[in-house]
Order: C-alpha cells, then sequence, then structure tokens
C-alpha cells in the first residue's frame, strides 16, 4: 500500500514589499499574487509598509484568511517608524494556529536634550518573542530590521548590541535577525565588515550567504535581505539549508515589469523542524504508521514527500 510522508516544517519569511501601502491595497493583481507568496509562510516580516490610514495590513490578512482556510491568520504591528516625515512599518503577519505572540518590544529612539534623535537606526527594530509548539525550538525572538541603506553598517553592527539587551531581558538566546539589512553591493565595503560584531562573531550564522541574490531585477546581484541566527541551540532547530530567497518571478512565469509591480525584492525564508513524529496515512487501508524524519547524525531529512511502498 501506498504511504505518504507529511512533514511539516515552520516556515519563517522576511519580504521588503516597496512602499506597501493604500495603491497596492487596491490593485487586485498585485494582492492575488502577493497573497500566494505570503500564504506560503506561516509567520512573515513585511517591510516598508507605508500606510498612514492603516487600511492596507487588514486587507492583506482578510486576503489570506479567505484564500487559506486552513490557517488562521493574525498580524501584530510596530509604530509608524523614521527620524523625519517618511515613515515606515514593521509588520509581523502570522498563522495564529501554529504560533503566538508572547511579548513585543520597540526599541526606544534614542533622543538628545534638544530632542533630535541620535540613535544609530534610522527605524529601530521591532523584536516580538513567538512561541511555536510544534517546533523542536519552542520559543524565539524575531529582530526585524531594515536599514538605511548610506548607514547599513553601523546599523547591522549596532544589532548586536540589541541582541545584548532582549536576550538578557527575555533571558532567551534564541534570536532571529530578519530583513532588508542592505547588506551588500555598495553598501558594504571588505574594510567595513571587519568592523561589524554581528558578522564577526561566530555564534551568529549568516544563513543567507553572500552570493545570493535578493532583487528581481536582472541588472542587480545583491544579498540585500539576510537571516541571521544565533546560537547552536537554535542552529539545530533548523532545516539544513533551507534558507534561500523565494524567486516569485520564476515560480508564478512574471515578467521582470510584473515582479517589479509586487516588489523589487524577493522574500528570504528559512525553516525551522518540527518537533514531532508525523503520520504516513496508507491510501488503501487507511492504517497509520509513525515514521522518525530526522538523521539523527547529520540532521538532514528523510524526505519532503516521498512515497513509501
Amino acid at each position: 500500500s501506498k504511504m505518504f510522508l507529511f512533514w511539516v516544517a515552520l516556515k519563517i519569511c522576511a519580504f521588503n514589499v516597496r512602499s506597501f501601502g493604500e495603491t497596492k491595497a487596491n490593485n487586485k493583481k498585485v494582492m492575488d499574487l502577493l497573497t500566494k507568496i505570503i500564504a506560503r509562510c506561516d509567520l512573515c516580516l513585511v517591510q516598508e509598509v507605508r500606510d498612514a490610514k492603516g487600511e492596507a495590513i487588514p486587507t492583506l490578512v482578510r486576503e489570506l484568511n479567505r484564500y487559506d482556510r486552513s490557517h488562521s491568520y493574525s498580524h501584530v504591528d510596530s509604530k509608524r517608524l523614521g527620524k523625519n516625515t517618511y515613515k515606515e512599518q514593521y509588520v509581523y503577519i502570522y498563522r495564529n494556529d501554529m504560533l503566538q505572540v508572547r511579548d513585543g518590544y520597540q526599541l526606544p529612539q534614542y533622543k538628545e536634550d534638544g530632542g533630535s534623535d541620535v540613535g544609530v537606526f534610522s527605524r529601530e527594530p521591532f523584536v516580538v518573542l513567538f512561541h511555536s509548539p510544534n517546533t523542536i525550538v519552542k520559543d524565539f525572538i524575531l529582530v526585524g530590521q531594515h536599514t538605511c541603506p548610506k548607514n547599513a553598517m553601523k546599523e547591522i553592527d549596532e544589532l548586536y548590541s540589541v541582541f545584548q539587551e532582549i536576550s538578557k531581558k527575555w533571558k532567551n538566546q534564541n534570536v532571529m535577525f530578519l530583513g532588508d539589512l542592505n547588506a551588500a553591493c555598495s553598501y558594504v565595503t571588505a574594510k567595513g565588515w571587519m568592523n561589524v560584531r554581528l558578522r564577526n562573531d561566530p555564534k551568529f550564522h549568516w544563513l543567507i550567504g553572500d552570493e545570493e541574490d535578493t532583487t528581481v531585477r536582472e541588472n542587480t546581484r545583491c544579498a540585500y535581505d539576510r537571516i541571521v541566527v544565533h546560537g547552536k541551540k537554535f542552529m539545530s532547530g533548523i532545516v539544513p539549508c533551507s534558507a534561500h530567497p523565494f524567486n516569485f518571478k520564476k515560480e508564478f512565469h512574471l515578467s521582470e515589469q510584473e515582479a517589479l509591480e509586487i516588489s523589487d525584492h524577493y522574500p528570504v525564508e528559512v525553516d525551522l523542524k518540527p518537533s514531532h513524529r508525523y503520520l504516513l496515512r496508507s491510501t488503501t487501508n487507511g492504517s497509520c504508521t509513525s515514521v522518525e524524519l530526522y538523521n539523527s547524525q547529520t540532521g538532514c531529512i528523510a524526505g519532503s514527500s516521498s512515497y513509501f511502498s
């Protein structure tokens, strides 16, 4: 009898949806594709939300709940952030049947006595503690960050201080940094990298390599968007080689122009290992067997959708 192996990792994504607001929320073609892209993720950090009315994200979440009936989606939003009139929001859209928000923390803006912002960040990171009952690593902290390009290296370095602060605050070392760090091409230099603590401390694992391309345009090849994970414990709960950009242009057979209507960035993603064995349901007599998915030596997956006969 044929058996199906269902193994369900938890997919975490980060997507700079270039200037997401009213205009995009009212564009059916864009919203249909955006819904399909984000519905692949259990949890997605959406960046560059630029929406004074605050209706674009609720519209997107409504679309997700309509499109994917097997899950229920919620969102948690940062304040509108920025040093001047230009503001962006960070938003985590997540499946509330898979994850719970345990705590959130908006890093404060550091002000001088005169009231001017002297903090390193253009937009302070948005930090959320999630609980995921079905993965090996059950409690982890996400630090969403969209850097200012011309200040990227300084901001990436400062994320190290953010790690120290929040891992102490919540007594939890399972920290993932994710987002458009502008960590590539003209915004970084070899010499500059040498002074970036997040880059040089071996406890931080950069899962999206420098050779990746997270940009939609054919004429650019830059790993702007990154996922960085702290610690052995968190790393052991991550599916090996699961971190990569998702090329929605290729996936949905779009022209460059069509793809750019959605964004000029691809989302980046990574999978967390599930904690329990999954059932194999026989298609003939309905009997169930359980299967161990992970080879404990290699940490590799036995098969993502194999048949057993």
